[in-house]
Parts: C-alpha cells; structure tokens; sequence
C-alpha cells in the first residue's frame, strides 16, 4: 500500500510539475485605446501596459517629447502607396510598412523601393490570420516565411517588429513572437480609413491625424486609402509646422535602450 501511495504520488508531483502547453494566457486581445485630445497622450490603460511592458511591446514613444513614428498596413496594393512613398521622399520622412505574404508575392517592387529609400520593412504575418489561432509552430511559420522573403527580394536583412493583424493578440503570441526576435508594435492614433469604397477626401484623414495627434504618437495608416495618401503630404507639413518630428522605429528602440542600459547588455 505504501508502494502504490509512493509511486502515485510521484505521479502527480511530475504531472504537476509539467509546463502547459501554453506558459501564457492564449486570451484573445483585440487592441483599444482611449484616443488623444489636445495633444493629451492616448491611454490602453494599467492592464495592458503593464503587459505590454513585459515583453518589450509598445504603443506609444516618448510622450514627453514631439517625436511622432508613421507606420502604414499593407496587406493588398490599391494604386497609392507609389503616392505615399513619393511624399515620403520628398519630406525626408521615414516610416515603417508592416506587410503580408500576398503583399509580397503581388508588389516586390513596391518593397524592394520601401527598403532602398530607407524605410523599415515590418512582419503583418503571411495570411493575415489570428494569430492567437495559430499554434507555435504556425505562428513561427506565418513570421519566418515574411521575413524569409523580404531578405531574398531586399537588401534588409533581418526582421525586427510585428504587427499582429487586425490587432488580435494574447500573451502568448507576445511571449512567442518576442522569442523569435520580435517586437509587437501597436499604435496610438488610428481611424476608419481602410474602407476603400467609401473615401471621404483627403480632409477626413488630415482632421482625424490633426485631432489625434500628440507627442510621442504611433500613427496607423492604410496605404490602400486615397484620403491618406491625398492627405499625407498636408499633415506632415503642419505637423512640422507645430514642431514634431517624424522619427523611425529603430531611434524609437535605440532610446528604450539608452533609458535602460542593461537592455545593451541582454
């Protein structure tokens, strides 16, 4: 009796003691946020910062500085974003573009262009999926085949941000996309602007960004939007205007590890 009381015992210490098959929370996470006004930093929250924080994700840059960061979704080509990057180079603004596998496989010519003109190429996964659908393995999958690709067709090499599509994400896909070299990025200004049959000129893209904006801000645009791209070059002239500066992802990085130096030593 003392045997099999032994031996079941140790059973459950090993049962016990074995990690789950998911570490984190696979709670699906739609992101949100309380948007900017006058120039006040929009807000997710306690919760989500803290989590955020975590895994070295973000959402916001220095909001005690006018330092701004575009970053634009591509998963389709919808004839504007020659217009966008066109603007771009005329005002010396960087930017970073998160891609799918689609939009890689439809207009490498497009993104050979963003990474000669010095943008940054982001990860969008290959098929758009939600991610927190998609096992480990999946998921490694949906990143490695973005950036397996953008390294063959661009002179990139390498990959280090994610935007997780449609910006549903859980812990788990924070935690595993960190471990395969990534930084989740969210945004802090964004508006209905990716409905392409129902455009409401150029004024309506440059009022939302003008209404939403604030220091450190992370803007969200769609390149398949014609008000963003008829209302880009305005914004970046009155956003200089007002003192802001259009910075990359990489200065945004760059300063997190200057404000924590043990992150140069990892």
């Amino acid at each position: 009796m003392k045997k099999w009381f032994v031996i079941v015992s140790l059973f459950c210490l090993f049962f016990l003691s074995m990690k789950p098959a998911y570490a984190e929370s696979n709670k699906p996470i739609h992101w949100g946020f309380k948007k900017s006004q006058n120039h006040e930093p929009a807000s997710a929250g306690q919760e989500l910062d803290e989590l955020l924080g975590k895994y070295g994700s973000f959402y916001l840059g220095d909001t005690s500085k006018k330092e701004i960061y575009l970053t634009f979704d591509n998963g389709y080509e919808n004839g504007y974003t020659s217009k966008v990057l066109d603007v771009l180079k005329k005002r010396k603004v960087p930017a970073t573009f998160f891609i799918t596998g689609h939009y890689l496989d439809t207009e490498a010519d497009l993104v050979q262009r963003m990474v000669k003109e010095g943008h940054i190429v982001g990860n969008h996964s290959w098929y758009h999926p939600d991610l927190t659908k998609q096992s480990d393995e999946e998921l490694k999958k949906e990143l490695e085949s973005v950036r397996l690709k953008v390294e063959e067709i661009t002179d990139q090499k390498g990959m280090s941000y994610l935007r997780p599509p449609r910006g549903i994400f859980s812990e788990r896909v924070l935690s595993h996309a960190k471990d395969l070299g990534y930084t989740s990025v969210f945004w802090s200004l964004a508006f209905v602007d990716w409905k392409i049959d129902s455009q409401k000129g150029w004024k309506y893209s440059y009022d939302n960004i003008m209404k939403q904006i604030h220091p450190g801000a992370i803007l969200l645009l769609h390149t398949v939007s014609k008000d963003n791209a008829e209302a880009l070059d305005h914004a970046i002239v009155e956003l200089e205007k007002q003192g802001y500066q259009f910075k990359s992802l990489d200065d945004l990085m760059m300063n997190k590890m200057l404000d924590h130096p043990y992150l140069l030593t990892l």
